[in-house]
């Protein structure tokens, strides 16, 4: 079992005891992680944080860049190591924690790309001239200390992610990892530290800090604080913006839940739809913030999609994440046996409501065996944005969990309009051949993240990510993180001394001796 460290001012500090811990989803009775956070050390780490950030920002993007190379050699080297624990913390099944753990050390090349479409280009220096002597210009600066909360489903990729761009625009970090990820935080924050004491940076600018809510509130309401990133539900952030109400000049970057749709077609390919839907509604055991949860299918089709559906979901391997009978497993458990509740929970009250069970969410019959859920799937009349799931079972609420619902209608703009009928605008995809649907769906539908012809579930770090309303605050992250990293300060710089005298000004050059 890993013991209790917090990272401040460059030394590891013990945070002994067991008030916080972290333990195996697919073995309950094994622990991983203990330890008994302390919240001021909160305060300690973003002193720490705000004395290391003159040093840090005058450092220069060459030092930094070489920590960021070192870092990047330092998480190849430990990705395996990474992935075994991701897989044991959070439960997810073998191949998805190892995938998870190799996007760390490709993030960092996506970071420093200076090409047509790298985000280095956007935050990049520039200058003009506006008259023969008078020269323009933009300078991008570092915002100073940022604190990073990081999520339980991503534990290590999704903080990366802040992290790499806002070491690389000249800030400083505090890390607070999810309290369910303790462990998958210690470790990201152990290869930053290690990069940083190889290449002679100062102490303080990577700190980290473990703790469930107090941690994060002391954190985020932080008077010397310039900006959060943060990765979580929208209630969590609803309450990181209610903080920071009376200051508006700090960065608050949000990426947060959805109840993302999937539009299916009558022309649709079927094996291609079916397949990318249950792989979205499913993977990561339903634990992705992308995840399909309402699938919209067009009458045409709708009982030759659910028999399929139907087909594909028995064929996943549910199970140890560490693999079922030799076989890989496609998800594992849920995080923890409230999950689980909630899950079982959710589709007892859709039933209740007017929905139809298409495939039931059941639980293993062993109380004592891991947080096991097998997929769902729920027929409802339609989707609104109606909060009450007790009174309509297409409601907007989201549910982390194999879970999915489906309605059906007779045509597009009924299609698009069942999609755009929540509060979350994370994202969607349609599934189609015809040229003029993609189209108007692409300008139409009410997200951040549209897709075609593939699934919700699942991103490109090459592109821009994030979403708007309750699924964020259209500060893209993926691709597009240094944006919220650095702010722009426009300059002019005069260099002739031929000062035109304005109306109703008089000079006299007598005046300067």
């Amino acid at each position: 079992m890993n013991a209790g460290l917090n990272l401040i001012d460059g030394s590891w500090t013990p945070i002994p005891g067991d008030a916080l811990q972290s333990h195996d989803p697919s073995r309950p009775a094994e622990p991983v992680w203990a330890g008994s956070p302390r919240v001021e050390d909160a305060d300690a780490a973003v002193e720490a944080a705000r004395r290391a950030f003159p040093a840090w920002r005058d450092a220069g993007i060459a030092k930094r860049t070489a920590v960021l190379r070192t870092l990047q050699g330092i998480m190849r080297a430990r990705a395996d190591e990474l992935g075994a624990l991701i897989m044991r913390e959070t439960g997810k099944a073998q191949w998805d924690s190892l995938a998870e753990a190799k996007l760390l050390a490709d993030k960092i090349d996506i970071t420093l790309d200076e090409g047509e479409h790298g985000g280095r280009r956007r935050v990049t220096d520039f200058r003009f001239p506006l008259s023969p002597t008078r020269e323009g210009g933009t300078r991008f600066r570092p915002h100073g200390v940022m604190g990073v909360i990081g999520p339980f489903n991503f534990p290590a990729h999704l903080a990366n992610g802040h992290m790499v761009p806002a070491l690389l625009a000249g800030n400083t970090v505090v890390i607070k990892p999810s309290d369910k990820t303790p462990a998958c935080g210690a470790l990201l924050a152990r290869m930053y530290h290690d990069a940083l004491e190889t290449e002679g940076a100062p102490r303080g600018v990577v700190n980290l800090v473990q703790g469930g809510a107090d941690v994060a509130s002391r954190l985020v309401a932080s008077a010397h604080v310039d900006g959060i990133l943060f990765t979580g539900s929208w209630s969590v952030g609803r309450r990181i913006l209610e903080a920071n109400l009376d200051r508006p000049g700090r960065v608050v970057a949000l990426e947060m839940g959805g109840n993302n749709a999937a539009v299916v077609m009558d022309d649709a390919d079927l094996r291609q739809a079916v397949i990318e839907c249950v792989r979205s509604a499913y993977v990561t055991t339903g634990q992705r913030c992308t995840c399909t949860r309402r699938i919209i299918v067009h009458r045409a089709v709708a009982s030759r999609f659910v028999d399929l559906f139907r087909k594909a979901t028995a064929s996943l391997v549910v199970g140890d994440p560490r693999g079922v009978g030799g076989k890989p497993a496609f998800m594992g458990p849920l995080i923890r046996a409230e999950a689980v509740t909630g899950a079982v929970e959710f589709q007892r009250t859709l039933l209740g409501a007017g929905g139809r069970a298409l495939i039931e969410l059941t639980t293993p019959k062993d109380e004592h065996a891991g947080h096991f859920v097998t997929p769902g799937l729920i027929e409802v009349p339609g989707f609104s944005i109606s909060e009450q799931p007790a009174r309509d079972a297409g409601a907007d609420v989201e549910a982390f969990a194999p879970l999915a619902r489906l309605c059906v209608v007779d045509s597009l703009e009924q299609a698009i309009d069942q999609a755009n009928a929540s509060r979350y605008g994370l994202a969607a995809s349609i599934f189609t051949r015809s040229q003029p649907a993609i189209e108007r769906f692409l300008v139409e539908a009410k997200a951040g993240c549209v897709n075609v012809n593939t699934g919700t579930a699942g991103a490109s770090s090459k592109l821009p990510f994030g979403g708007l309303d309750r699924s964020g605050n259209h500060r893209p992250a993926g691709s597009f993180a240094l944006d919220y990293c650095a702010y722009p300060v426009a300059t002019m710089v005069e260099s002739g001394g031929g000062a035109t005298l304005p109306a109703g000004m008089s000079w006299d050059d007598g005046w300067v001796g």
